[in-house]
């Protein structure tokens, strides 16, 4: 990847590579081989930026979250999104995966309590 992310290629992520082969030996160069499938240059995406609440749907148990994509896509498709949580000092557990818009409705929090979260975007490379 860093070879044609790099110059002179200065391929961007997303980019549809396919390749040749040629076989060198004593005797001289083979044809060309015809073009494999492709690869498409990806990477994880960015993580997920502006975390804020929706107002709209606080009660002394409920909040919900919207968030942005991140800068990057890391040239794919987001999927998806993992939530994960924690109550302030303590460690983050998975509260949600397969979230597939950007918007999430917490339930079942306690009253008084101050609360982290997390989000992660997902594309065919993996999680940011």
């Amino acid at each position: 990847m860093n070879l044609l992310r790099a110059a002179p290629f200065s391929l961007p992520w997303g980019t549809n590579v396919h390749a040749k082969i040629v076989a060198s030996n004593t005797k001289g160069d083979s044809n060309e081989s015809n073009p494999g499938k492709g690869a498409i240059i990806t990477t994880q995406p960015d993580a997920p930026v502006n975390i804020r609440e929706n107002f709209g749907l606080r009660s002394p148990s409920t909040l919900g979250l919207v968030w942005d994509e991140g800068p990057s896509t890391g040239g794919d498709v987001i999927f998806d999104y993992k939530i994960n949580y924690a109550v302030q000092g303590s460690e983050y557990s998975l509260l949600a995966t397969g979230v597939t818009t950007r918007t999430f409705t917490v339930t079942g929090l306690t009253f008084g309590l101050t609360y982290n979260f997390q989000i992660q975007s997902r594309n065919s490379y993996g999680y940011s």
